[in-house]
Protein backbone atom coordinates (compact mmCIF):
# COMPACT_ATOMS: atom_id res chain seq x y z
CA UNK A 1 0.00 0.00 0.00
CA UNK A 2 1.19 3.62 -0.47
CA UNK A 3 2.51 5.77 2.33
CA UNK A 4 0.65 8.60 1.26
CA UNK A 5 -3.01 5.86 1.77
CA UNK A 6 -1.21 4.40 5.15
CA UNK A 7 -0.90 8.25 6.22
CA UNK A 8 -4.65 8.87 5.65
CA UNK A 9 -6.06 5.01 7.09
CA UNK A 10 -4.63 6.37 10.76
CA UNK A 11 -6.94 8.99 10.84
CA UNK A 12 -9.52 6.47 10.69
CA UNK A 13 -10.06 6.12 14.05
CA UNK A 14 -10.74 9.80 14.67
CA UNK A 15 -13.15 9.79 11.96
CA UNK A 16 -15.22 6.92 13.47
CA UNK A 17 -14.76 9.14 17.10
CA UNK A 18 -16.28 11.95 15.37
CA UNK A 19 -18.99 10.52 14.13
CA UNK A 20 -19.94 8.15 17.10
CA UNK A 21 -19.70 11.79 18.39
CA UNK A 22 -22.32 12.64 15.51
CA UNK A 23 -24.61 9.76 16.53
CA UNK A 24 -24.61 10.84 20.02
CA UNK A 25 -25.46 14.07 19.41
CA UNK A 26 -28.30 13.16 17.66
CA UNK A 27 -30.05 11.48 20.66
CA UNK A 28 -31.84 13.32 22.94
CA UNK A 29 -31.01 13.66 26.42
CA UNK A 30 -33.22 11.38 28.35
CA UNK A 31 -31.26 8.92 26.03
CA UNK A 32 -28.26 10.22 26.98
CA UNK A 33 -28.50 10.62 30.60
CA UNK A 34 -28.34 6.56 30.93
CA UNK A 35 -24.93 6.93 30.02
CA UNK A 36 -22.56 8.08 33.14
CA UNK A 37 -25.26 7.89 36.33
CA UNK A 38 -22.09 5.81 37.93
CA UNK A 39 -19.37 8.45 37.80
CA UNK A 40 -21.94 10.90 39.32
CA UNK A 41 -22.97 8.64 42.04
CA UNK A 42 -19.11 8.24 42.99
CA UNK A 43 -18.17 11.67 42.52
CA UNK A 44 -20.73 13.59 43.15
CA UNK A 45 -19.41 16.78 43.73
CA UNK A 46 -18.46 16.66 39.94
CA UNK A 47 -22.25 16.17 38.70
CA UNK A 48 -22.58 19.41 36.79
CA UNK A 49 -19.21 18.60 35.20
CA UNK A 50 -19.97 17.00 31.53
CA UNK A 51 -18.23 14.10 31.93
CA UNK A 52 -19.29 12.23 28.21
CA UNK A 53 -18.03 15.57 26.46
CA UNK A 54 -14.35 15.82 28.39
CA UNK A 55 -13.95 11.58 27.24
CA UNK A 56 -15.24 11.53 23.75
CA UNK A 57 -13.07 14.78 23.02
CA UNK A 58 -10.03 13.37 25.11
CA UNK A 59 -10.52 10.38 22.76
CA UNK A 60 -10.67 12.20 20.08
CA UNK A 61 -7.40 14.23 20.75
CA UNK A 62 -5.13 11.10 21.27
CA UNK A 63 -6.82 9.49 17.52
CA UNK A 64 -5.35 12.95 15.69
CA UNK A 65 -2.25 12.47 17.60
CA UNK A 66 -2.00 9.03 16.75
CA UNK A 67 -2.87 10.42 12.94
CA UNK A 68 -0.05 12.57 12.98
CA UNK A 69 2.00 10.10 14.37
CA UNK A 70 6.19 11.74 14.55
CA UNK A 71 4.47 15.21 13.79
CA UNK A 72 2.13 15.30 16.63
CA UNK A 73 5.40 15.19 18.62
CA UNK A 74 5.83 18.89 17.86
CA UNK A 75 4.37 21.23 20.18
CA UNK A 76 2.42 23.44 16.96
CA UNK A 77 0.90 19.87 15.89
CA UNK A 78 -0.50 19.59 19.84
CA UNK A 79 -2.23 23.03 19.22
CA UNK A 80 -2.90 22.28 16.19
CA UNK A 81 -4.57 19.08 17.47
CA UNK A 82 -6.96 20.96 20.20
CA UNK A 83 -7.79 23.40 18.01
CA UNK A 84 -9.84 20.55 15.11
CA UNK A 85 -11.37 19.37 18.72
CA UNK A 86 -12.49 22.58 19.50
CA UNK A 87 -13.52 22.80 15.85
CA UNK A 88 -15.49 19.96 15.48
CA UNK A 89 -17.05 20.60 19.51
CA UNK A 90 -18.12 23.64 18.04
CA UNK A 91 -19.76 22.12 14.85
CA UNK A 92 -21.49 19.11 17.30
CA UNK A 93 -22.85 21.97 19.13
CA UNK A 94 -24.37 23.88 16.38
CA UNK A 95 -25.91 19.89 15.33
CA UNK A 96 -27.38 19.64 18.63
CA UNK A 97 -29.35 22.91 17.96
CA UNK A 98 -31.26 20.74 15.61
CA UNK A 99 -32.13 17.78 17.87
CA UNK A 100 -35.34 17.73 19.64
CA UNK A 101 -34.71 18.82 23.34
CA UNK A 102 -30.82 19.28 22.89
CA UNK A 103 -29.23 22.86 22.32
CA UNK A 104 -25.84 24.47 22.23
CA UNK A 105 -24.15 24.85 25.31
CA UNK A 106 -20.69 26.99 25.65
CA UNK A 107 -20.23 24.56 28.79
CA UNK A 108 -20.34 21.56 26.21
CA UNK A 109 -18.18 23.68 24.46
CA UNK A 110 -15.61 24.13 27.10
CA UNK A 111 -15.51 20.05 28.02
CA UNK A 112 -14.23 19.21 24.99
CA UNK A 113 -11.75 21.70 24.78
CA UNK A 114 -10.44 20.65 28.24
CA UNK A 115 -10.69 17.17 27.21
CA UNK A 116 -8.66 17.61 24.20
CA UNK A 117 -6.06 19.78 26.02
CA UNK A 118 -5.78 17.09 28.93
CA UNK A 119 -5.05 14.13 26.24
CA UNK A 120 -2.37 16.22 24.64
CA UNK A 121 -0.71 17.17 28.15
CA UNK A 122 -0.86 13.71 29.19
CA UNK A 123 1.10 12.02 26.00
CA UNK A 124 3.19 14.62 26.25
CA UNK A 125 4.42 13.78 29.97
CA UNK A 126 7.76 11.54 30.05
CA UNK A 127 6.43 8.70 31.59
CA UNK A 128 3.17 8.00 29.66
CA UNK A 129 5.23 9.55 26.16
CA UNK A 130 7.74 6.96 25.65
CA UNK A 131 4.91 4.16 25.63
CA UNK A 132 2.44 6.29 23.88
CA UNK A 133 5.20 6.88 21.00
CA UNK A 134 6.01 3.14 21.06
CA UNK A 135 2.56 2.00 20.41
CA UNK A 136 2.30 4.79 17.75
CA UNK A 137 5.26 3.85 15.70
CA UNK A 138 3.95 0.08 15.67
CA UNK A 139 1.81 1.20 12.88
CA UNK A 140 3.18 3.40 10.88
Amino acid sequence: MKQTTMRRLRFLPAIIIMATIFLLSSRTNDELNTFLPWFQKLFPQMSSFDWGHFIAYFVLALTFDYGFARRARRWTFKVAIVLLCVLYGLTDEYHQSFVSGRSPDIADLRHDGIGAAIAVVVVALPLIRKPWRRLVALSE
